[in-house]
């Protein structure tokens, strides 16, 4: 049975409005803007389903107290043709309101007929979001950090889509500048190193082993036969062959850890087709620019910077930020992507007002783009910080992150807290099969169910949606706070959204779980009344397909056993 569910927080904001608009139509309030106010679920649900603070909030517009304007409110409110059965005014003005029953059987209607895109919604439709995220840099291994961008990054993307954006996710390769002149010395270096005593490595070269095994490799193929060759041909033809190995290992290790880009934009190209020379001319065209001792600067301080910065050397070589503003340029500008979200470090933060200063003048909106910043994580064991990992003695990497943690606990501990705040990865609790575990916990409620499901079908009671009847039964306090945690997705992927924060649906998930182990404590499934048990299988389902579409988001897993 399909049916339209209305959202009962926006009936609840349309009964508040059209009441103040009627009292004031009819001089019982004076004429004011009404300002937007809270709309919250109470912590003892004997005080309703939901309390509204208009009241409060309204207080000085109207001149009048808190539990006065309430009863001018409801006395003008309309209840008919919503999911409020009644109103209560508490306190010094808060009101609180309770849900018919009918709200109640509706929702697990509503998530029985959309399965698998329960909770998504049009919130976003119409508008193109970009999310670049990890682009960490090519000429080595992906650390830590990289390891949570790309678990933030890759479920914020979701997140938007399931919010109704157009979404594409976007790897920015470094294969040009500095790095890369770092990268072509380090594997020339090494592959002189075979072939030639006193050959140092600088201090600030790359000493990992992933340049050595390159060298070699390159040697096989080639023997000696650059070793005399021009210093810039022969380091040219070094990055030509490792480069390529390396971004295809990122895309590798990234495919391991579930996350398909849809773009993997190199900057090189920026250079080759111009974008970046054209960026420059048109940040002189205009007029924030000027030159001092021979290097062109971009008037940052005019659009609040500290200070200006370096958009040309007096040699000539352009400074590292210039590609980034023709990346940001080509992104908003040249794409047409409404909104460009970067997954970055902390380190980034001085970084960002300067992309947007830039932005500014160049005449697009730098409110376009928003930039996440992602603090650092500690890796934990034993209670006991750690640096290297014992195996290698080296520093963990994604790789040897995967190779000790589930990839499940892995996507889902990294977007347990806010992106902002600094994190404790637990390497102990993320292996342990155990209620302790978050991830366990929750895909212990979905097997649970699952397992429910399989052995009253043993019993002979098959799992058939419950009809509108059936489902009027279901009036427990358990089972109306499941309900209506169940109701509450929709509103928590659009909240994710609009605050680039994915860990909301990671707690929205955990309390799920929790609340259906409460319900299943407290309310036996299987009973004599043959109606309820078939309404109590049906919420059982609705809450399975809850918990798998918020697992499919993360994309993790959702066994059916354990």
């Amino acid at each position: 049975m399909s049916v339209v569910v209305k959202n009962a927080k926006e009936q609840i904001k349309n009964i508040i409005f059209k009441a103040a608009n009627n009292a004031i139509a009819d001089g019982v309030l004076e004429n004011a803007e009404l300002r937007d106010f809270a709309i919250e679920v109470p912590k003892d649900r004997a005080n309703g389903d939901y309390a509204v603070n208009a009241a409060m909030v309204w207080s000085r517009l109207f001149k009048k107290a808190p539990r006065q304007i309430a009863e001018i409110l409801m006395t003008n409110a309309s209840l008919e043709g919503t999911y409020i059965e009644k109103y209560e005014i508490a306190g010094p003005g808060f009101i609180n309101f309770y849900l018919s029953q009918r709200y109640y059987a509706d929702i697990v209607l509503d998530v029985e007929d959309k399965k698998e895109v329960y909770g998504r919604s049009d919130f976003g439709e119409g508008k193109r979001v970009l999310v670049e995220f990890v682009s960490a840099n090519p000429t080595g291994p992906m650390h830590i950090g990289n390891a949570r961008g790309g678990a933030l990054g890759d479920c914020l993307a979701a997140v938007m889509d399931a919010a109704g954006y157009y979404t594409e996710r976007e790897f920015y390769i470094n294969d040009a500048g500095n790095q890369i002149n770092k990268f072509a010395l380090s594997l020339d270096l090494r592959y002189l190193q075979l072939y030639k005593d006193g050959i140092e490595m600088p201090e600030d070269s790359y000493h990992g082993e992933d340049i050595v095994n390159h060298a070699k490799a390159f040697a096989e193929i080639h023997g000696d036969s650059f070793v005399e060759k021009d210093e810039a041909e022969r380091r040219s033809e070094l990055v030509k062959f490792a480069l390529p190995k390396n971004i295809k290992g990122l895309e590798e290790d990234l495919g391991k850890y579930r996350i398909k880009y849809d773009t993997w934009f190199k900057e090189s190209t920026l250079h080759q087709n111009g974008e970046t020379t054209r960026i420059i001319e048109l940040l002189k065209e205009s007029g924030y620019t000027y030159v001092n001792e021979d290097a062109l600067w971009f008037k940052a301080t005019e659009f609040g910077c500290d200070k200006d910065f370096v958009l040309v050397r007096a040699n000539g070589v352009p400074t590292y930020v210039v590609p980034d503003i023709a990346y940001h340029y080509n992104k908003l500008v040249t794409r047409k992507f409404d909104k460009a979200i970067d997954i970055l470090g902390a380190d980034h933060h001085g970084y960002v007002p300067r992309l947007k200063a830039a932005l500014t003048a160049l005449g697009v909106d730098a409110d376009r783009l928003d930039v996440v910043l992602m603090q650092m994580v500690r890796l934990v064991r034993d209670g006991e910080v750690i640096k290297a990992s014992k195996r290698s003695g080296k520093a963990i990497t994604l790789v040897t992150l995967l190779d000790e943690v589930p990839i499940d606990a892995a996507r889902f501990f990294f977007n347990l807290r806010e992106p902002n705040s600094h994190f404790d990865f637990d390497l102990d609790l993320a292996v342990n099969e155990s209620n302790s575990n978050p991830v366990y916990y929750v895909q212990y409620a979905y097997a649970r169910i699952c397992s429910i499901i399989r052995n009253l079908e043993g019993e002979g009671i098959k799992n058939n949606p419950a009809n509108f009847d059936e489902l009027m039964l279901l009036n427990a306090p358990e089972e109306r706070e499941l309900i209506l945690h169940i109701a509450a997705l929709t509103d928590e992927i659009v909240a994710s959204a609009k605050a680039y924060d994915p860990a909301k649906i990671t707690h929205y998930v955990q309390e799920l779980a929790t609340k259906f182990h409460k319900f299943y404590s407290a309310c036996r499934v299987k009973g004599e009344d043959e109606k309820l048990t078939q309404a109590r299988l049906s919420l059982c389902e609705a809450t399975a397909i809850t918990i798998k579409n918020v697992l499919r988001l993360m994309k993790i897993d959702a066994p059916e056993k354990m």
